[in-house]
Parts: structure tokens; C-alpha cells; sequence
């Protein structure tokens, strides 16, 4: 069956996928499900849907649909599938493609930057979804039919939503900046780096040397030990406790007993295992401090809340959701940029479809050569000085 869906979409340039995956408890998440819809002109509604089960007791090799979801001239649908895509190409050992994502999307045409899937369907498709099996337990088998009819229609429904969605982005000539937005999304992944873990780890900054060096090499220890328990790093080694070990280094399970939020089984399990590493962390090169974040001057404010104003302004005009053009972080940065006199090229609001709407705009304000004032009847106005 997955053989003939993969024809059928590679024929017709479009497959929608969303998944059901189970992350409660576990190192990664589980895949359940992945429920597929592709156009067939010879289905009784034009459309041919299937459920693949990779937990069933003879999984259907996903091998075809791998190669289709990889294929830059098939159009793959998903709603907010940042994680379903990141799912998909570590289990199933591809690429993802020609993402177009109806969530992202519906931002272009007005809608919220975080629309959920069942509002979407309704405002767009005028369908009001039956209820819910979403919270079920998916990796549960047998399962019901409930569930299995569930899973049916939602790729169903999202393969219309996605062809709607994009049919109203072409009237609108929006629909490139769409596909752009979705292109990042081919890069998803949930693959857990060790590297980036300790980056994000907190108070680190008020770590010496010593203590970057051990924090370093226990990210690793609980990767490895969570890996193999199939449980999250957090219930081997909290946040908190890994950076206080980092910081007190103890030496025996004494000191081990003084750090608050060690879990009792890490302590009386794998206490000998922790010391160890430990051990290892004093011996091996400290990673450098952490890079401190910019400095915002005060002056700056007055110029960010204009630049908030124009974003918003165009917003409103062409439709787009204001969270998907910048936030004030990024509005921050790039007066910050500007006034030290780079053209802050690396931000955003700054390159493709949001330079053309409002980026080249943002940097001409910035630099006084664009105002803004209040016309007659209330609307905010640019003009050029």
C-alpha cells in the first residue's frame, strides 16, 4: 500500500503526512503513526488516504514514502510540522523536501502565527472536526477504530486545507514568501547534540573553568546513560543538579548527597558511574565562556517602538502576522546594528520577503530618512524626509 501512495503522489506533486508520536517519559519520541493522503482522480473523493503503523507486529516498509518525502518536486503538507518532519527523518532515515506548512502559511493570509489545526479547518474549509483521539495513547495496540478513523481524516482534511491555503497565497501573490518561510523546516531535527545541550544549560556563565570542564563531560554522561534507558536526560540529571556537581565537583558519595535535586535512583544506581565523570570533567579542556549577550543602549528604546510601529502598520495592510515579520529582539538587534553603522545583514527582517516588505523600509527609518506621523483620519503614515 505504501508503494502505490508513493506513485500516486509522486504523479501528482503533492502528499500530506502528520504523525502521531508518543514523547511522555522518553530519550526521544516514539513514533506511532504517520497517516498519508495523496490526490487519486480515481478515488470517490479525489482523494486516497492510508495509515502506516511502525509498531505493528509486520510494519509496511516506509521506504517508499522516505523517497518521496525527499523529492524537491513533491509537495509535502504538514500543520506545525517543525517536530512530525524532525521525526520523520531520523526514524525513517530521510530527507524532507518541498515543505509547505499550513500553519506558517495561513500567516500570510491574516491568520495567527499559531492557528491550530482544528481552527484552521473550520475557518478555512468550513468543517468543524469530529472528536478528538489526539491525546490517546498511540503507542497502544490494538488499536480502535476510533483512533484509526481519526487518523484518516486529519491528513484527509490537511491535504484540502493545504490546497486551499495555497490557492488563496497565489491570488494573493504570496505564496513564495510562503515556501520560504517553509524552507527552513527541511532542516528540522530532535537529534539531541551534546554540544548544544551544555550551550543551553543555565547559569552557566557562573561556572569557573573548572566547572565549564565538568558540566561539559557530564552533558555527556547523562546523553549516553538517558540513551540507554530510553528516558529523559532530566530523569537521570536535572539541569540544576548537573550545574551544581559542575560547580562543587564532589569527590565521594558524601558529596554526592549534598546536591539538592539529584534524583535518589542516579545517586544510589549509577553514584560510582557519577563520580567518574566527574572525575573526567577535571581533566579535560574547559570549553570557553559562554558569549554574553549584547548590550542594549537605553537610547535605542525610543527608535525600537518605532520600528514596532511600522512592522505592525504593514502587518495589518498586507495580512501577514506580525510575529511572522519580526519580534522585538530582532527589531532591537538591528537598531543596534544600524546605529554603529552595520547594515545588520544577518537579522531576518532584513533578507527575502521580509526585506521586501518592510526591511529596506525599517533601515531607512532608522536612518531619519523615513518618518512616521498620524494622518486625518487616525492611520499611521511613512513618508519620506
Amino acid at each position: 500500500m505504501t508503494a502505490a501512495l508513493a506513485e500516486r503522489a509522486a504523479a501528482q506533486g503533492r502528499i500530506a503526512i502528520d504523525t502521531e508520536f508518543v514523547s511522555e517519559r522518553r530519550y526521544q519520541a516514539l513514533l506511532c503513526l504517520a497517516q498519508v493522503a495523496v490526490p487519486d482522480p480515481s478515488a470517490p473523493d479525489g482523494v486516497r488516504t492510508d495509515v502506516v503503523d511502525p509498531l505493528a507486529d509486520d510494519p509496511p516498509d516506509p521506504a517508499p514514502l522516505a523517497r518521496v518525502l525527499a523529492d524537491p518536486d513533491v509537495e509535502v503538507v504538514v500543520h506545525a510540522g517543525r517536530q512530525d518532519i524532525a521525526i520523520l527523518r531520523r526514524v525513517w532515515s530521510t530527507e524532507v523536501r518541498g515543505v509547505f506548512d499550513t500553519q506558517l502559511a495561513a500567516g500570510f493570509l491574516g491568520f495567527g502565527n499559531q492557528e491550530g489545526y482544528e481552527s484552521l479547518v473550520r475557518k478555512v474549509l468550513g468543517v468543524r472536526l469530529k472528536g478528538s483521539e489526539g491525546f490517546t495513547k498511540w503507542d497502544r495496540r490494538p488499536l480502535t477504530a476510533q483512533q484509526l478513523e481519526y487518523a484518516a481524516d486529519d491528513a484527509r482534511l490537511l491535504l484540502a486545507l493545504g490546497e486551499e491555503i495555497e490557492r488563496r497565497l497565489r491570488q494573493r501573490g504570496r505564496f513564495e514568501w510562503a515556501r520560504e518561510e517553509c524552507l527552513a523546516l527541511e532542516a528540522s531535527t530532535d537529534e539531541r547534540v551534546p554540544e548544544r545541550i551544555y550551550e543551553r544549560l543555565p547559569r552557566l556563565g557562573r561556572l569557573n573553568e573548572r566547572g565549564r570542564a565538568v558540566a561539559r563531560e557530564l552533558v555527556e554522561w547523562r546523553e549516553h546513560v538517558a540513551g540507554s534507558m530510553d528516558r529523559p536526560a532530566g530523569y537521570v540529571l536535572p539541569d540544576q543538579a548537573l550545574i551544581e556537581l559542575a560547580r562543587r565537583a564532589p569527590r565521594d558519595r558524601e558529596g554526592l548527597e549534598h546536591i539538592r535535586g539529584l534524583p535518589a535512583q542516579t545517586l544510589h544506581r549509577r553514584g560510582d558511574k557519577l563520580l567518574e565523570a566527574i572525575e573526567r570533567g577535571r581533566r579535560r579542556e574547559p570549553p570557553p565562556p559562554p558569549a554574553q549577550p549584547p548590550s542594549r543602549e537605553t537610547a535605542d528604546a525610543p527608535l525600537v517602538s518605532l520600528a514596532q510601529a511600522l512592522v505592525r502598520q504593514r502587518s495589518m495592510e498586507e495580512g501577514v502576522a506580525v510575529e511572522l515579520i519580526a519580534t522585538q529582539a530582532e527589531l532591537a538587534a538591528l537598531v543596534s546594528a544600524l546605529r554603529r553603522g552595520e547594515y545588520g545583514d544577518r537579522i531576518r527582517v532584513t533578507q527575502g520577503w521580509r526585506r521586501e516588505l518592510v526591511g529596506e523600509e525599517l533601515a531607512e527609518l532608522i536612518a531619519g530618512r523615513r518618518a512616521l506621523s498620524v494622518g486625518p483620519d487616525g492611520r499611521l503614515l511613512v513618508t519620506e524626509r
